[in-house]
């Protein structure tokens, strides 16, 4: 029984030592709130857009565990439909400049020159500007709404994976394995895409976890600043900003939508420290 006992925790231990703590940890939570939002129109108590004057402002009790906004919509019910967005915001708003920037990041290191001149001048022009400030100006020149929040994403999110890919593939490309191929005959589109790219993306997946983090947070900002998502659609950043007139008064209008967006980026950043270790990847 003792010997049993022993292995079985030499066993736990060996699996639990492959996946690094902050791994684990970040994946349940992410896994629990991408569960809620799957799973919103069974486990969400109310309507999220539902009006009821009867109930407005009412502080969190067992009819309402989360409280209610100032039109009595139920706030929890609103966090939970609310984390479909977030995640969408997050996921997406992360996709298209990964794509973008890995892309034209491999090609400037690779072909250098020309191309690696004009890539890092246009990477220069977009970070001139803040961030944020950049983001705003298009979604003005564009519309309000999250389809323009993603195509402002995609334009000014890019440079930082294009500056990471690059800096790589100018390394990988020196490689044996790389001159290897070069005797054998293999194209360069072959050589680029199927044989250095997969050997220099580790670092770039690390980074989009963590900027997952950064981009709720610019969607919720911009959600706050009425550029976003609009309402009366359930979102966080929404939440905040039709809350912040009632912070002395019920402060769980925006309290709650604002742990959500902090209990998010904890879940993204552990799973970015977690799939770092495990990928052996050092900032």
């Amino acid at each position: 029984m003792a010997s049993t006992t022993v292995a079985l925790g030499a066993g736990w231990r060996l699996r639990f030592g492959r996946h690094p703590l902050p791994l684990l940890l970040g994946a349940a939570i992410i896994g629990c709130i991408a569960l809620l939002a799957i799973l919103a129109p069974v486990v969400a108590p109310f309507d999220p857009i539902a009006q009821n004057l009867e109930v407005k402002l009412q502080p969190p009790s067992v009819a309402h565990l989360f409280g209610t906004d100032n039109f009595g919509r139920d706030i929890l019910s609103r966090i939970i439909w609310g984390a479909r967005i977030d995640l969408q915001m997050g996921i997406i708003g992360v996709f298209f400049p990964f794509l973008i920037g890995t892309t034209i990041g491999a090609i400037a290191g690779y072909a250098g020159r020309a191309a690696d001149a004009v890539a890092m001048r246009v990477v220069d022009i977009v970070l001139a500007f803040p961030f944020l400030v950049l983001m705003l100006a298009i979604i003005a020149i564009l519309k309000p709404g999250l389809s323009s929040f993603y195509i402002a994403m995609a334009l000014v999110g890019w440079v930082s994976y294009a500056r990471l890919i690059r800096a790589q593939v100018l390394v990988a490309k020196s490689a044996d394995y790389v001159t290897a191929a070069k005797s054998l005959g293999y194209s360069h589109p072959r050589i680029l895409f199927r044989h250095i790219l997969p050997n220099v993306l580790t670092n770039s997946i690390v980074f989009s976890m963590s900027d997952v983090v950064l981009v709720v947070l610019n969607g919720a900002a911009i959600s706050y600043l009425g550029l976003g998502v609009q309402p009366p659609t359930a979102e966080w950043g929404i939440m905040i900003a039709e809350g912040q007139n009632f912070i002395t008064t019920a402060w769980w209008i925006t309290a709650f939508p604002g742990l959500a967006i902090v209990v998010m980026a904890l879940g993204f950043s552990l799973l970015a420290d977690g799939l770092g270790e495990k990928l052996g990847v050092r900032e």
